[in-house]
């Protein structure tokens, strides 16, 4: 009994899990490992914790689950500490959710920990996985596909807050630990139902596996180990690779360079990927191996204008030159259209605004940055029409002879394809006369026989890269 506190109370040192004084959320469900947990912390007096138990019923198991929260509850106030219990129809939450009754039971129980955590202000909440979870996890996660990080499974701590004290017990040192101690706890009947897969593994598998190995578990967690600490290096690797790669960064949305992707190795590549999906989307619920050779797939094509959406409504596009990550649907549009019947300042439908002043030409037109213009207001009268693209607009550009199709225009100035239908186009007389940020047309143009000139702006409209 001694040695197992020893070695727990080792491992919470060396993976500095508590400070002396914390308050500690403890996870209990009422079978051996959660109850061994609770116990053994109880039984750490240097690092005088304040302990929490906290106790979600799943209501999946009728009595059963029932008497696992009276049982719960009365151990925590024979410890004389604070209990927090309550209930979710995890089957309901698992239909209304489309989620497994695996994957409904953890996001039940671990929104459910972090209110209990946010109401005692705790610092941190305690798991009771040991090294038998460990092998099982790594054997789960490979039997499913995973690469490093999956396989590095079950970390000390996670997301900051969880921590998991057990791990370096195994689930004999665990019940002799309860043995000695004389401490009784409940058997959950599901952890028998062979239909689960983790149970699979447990009952069936690791037995066989053990045949080649008797010590297969301890080897497994080892290695989970091991590979959690090269995790840790190549995400250092992946985190230095994203900045050397990040054009620009804001809420919501990334922009890659293509060239300086194509320079990283492809472990490095896939890291960078899944590591811009995880700050874009707050997590990668969902995102499989196969997205992310999507995406390196965009990364190399030679087509300019391609897109992928992937779980958590990311979507990546690559355009020319750049690959974007954005939450939620980037093809915005310029929709409907407006007026322009005199000088004024209009928003513009996709954002941003045009701003229209009577003023004196510049000294030199062919000067202006490609956000603002100068058109004969004789040649080019109000009332104007401002609208976005369409297929099939065409264009007289100033210096040229004959007409252009503006999508040719955005082709050549490499306007992404998700991004051309928010550029406002400007016409007077049925005719187009100014592609903002990019080409006028002729008809507005000023000669030395012009009277009146109007100068024109385009501010802050988002997504347009002007020239």
């Amino acid at each position: 009994m001694k040695s197992v506190l020893a070695k727990v109370f080792a491992f919470v040192g060396e993976h500095s899990l508590f400070s002396p004084g914390d308050t500690v959320v403890v996870a209990v469900s009422g079978g051996p490992d959660s109850v061994a947990l609770l116990d053994i912390l109880l039984g750490l007096p240097d690092l005088r914790l304040s302990l929490v138990v906290a106790h979600l019923n799943h209501c999946l198991r009728g009595v059963e689950s029932d008497g696992d929260e009276r049982f719960v509850a009365d151990l925590a106030e024979s410890r004389s500490l604070p209990f927090v219990g309550e209930r979710v129809d995890v089957r309901d939450l698992s239909l209304r959710e489309r989620l497994s009754l695996e994957d409904a039971g953890r996001r039940a129980r671990y929104e459910f920990f972090d209110r209990v955590a946010a109401r005692y202000g705790a610092r941190s909440v305690a798991l009771a996985h040991h090294a038998d979870d460990q092998a099982e996890t790594l054997l789960l996660r490979l039997l499913r596909g995973a690469g490093v990080t999956g396989l590095a499974a079950m970390s000390p701590r996670r997301d900051g807050r969880y921590v998991r004290p057990l791990l370096s017990l195994s689930r004999q040192e665990i019940e002799g630990y309860l043995h000695a101690r004389g401490v009784h706890s409940r058997m959950d009947s599901s952890n028998a139902d062979t239909a689960f897969l983790r149970n699979r593994i447990r009952h069936e598998l690791i037995p066989h596996l053990a045949r080649f190995n008797p010590e297969i578990s301890r080897r497994l967690a080892v290695t989970a180990d091991l590979l959690a600490a090269d995790e840790e290096v190549l995400e250092t690797v992946a985190a230095e690779a994203l900045g050397r790669t990040v054009r620009e960064e804001s809420a919501g949305r990334m922009t890659l360079d293509v060239t300086k992707l194509l320079r990283e190795s492809r472990g490095v590549r896939y890291r960078i990927y899944r590591r811009a999906l995880a700050l874009i989307g707050g997590g990668l619920q969902g995102v499989s191996f196969s997205h992310v050779r999507q995406i390196d797939d965009l990364v190399h094509s030679r087509k300019p204008n391609l897109r992928v959406v992937v779980p958590g409504e990311i979507t990546i596009v690559r355009a020319y030159d750049v690959v974007n990550f954005s939450a939620g649907d980037v093809e915005a549009v310029c929709e409907g259209e407006f007026l322009v019947e005199g000088p004024g300042c209009y928003p513009l439908p996709a954002g941003g605004e045009l701003v229209v002043e009577v003023a004196p030409p510049p000294d030199n037109v062919a000067t202006l940055p490609p956000e603002r213009a100068c058109f004969d207001l004789d040649s080019a009268p109000f009332p104007w029409v401002v609208r976005g693209f369409r297929p099939g607009d065409r264009i007289r550009p100033l210096g040229m002879t004959g007409t252009r199709k503006v999508k040719d225009l955005f082709i050549d100035e490499k306007v992404p394809l998700g991004l051309r239908r928010l550029v406002p186009l400007v016409f007077s007389n049925g005719e187009l006369v100014w592609v903002c940020g990019f080409r006028t047309g002729h008809p507005a143009c000023v000669t030395e026989k012009t009277v009146r000139t109007v100068l024109c702006e385009v501010r802050a409209t988002p997504g347009i890269a002007l020239k």
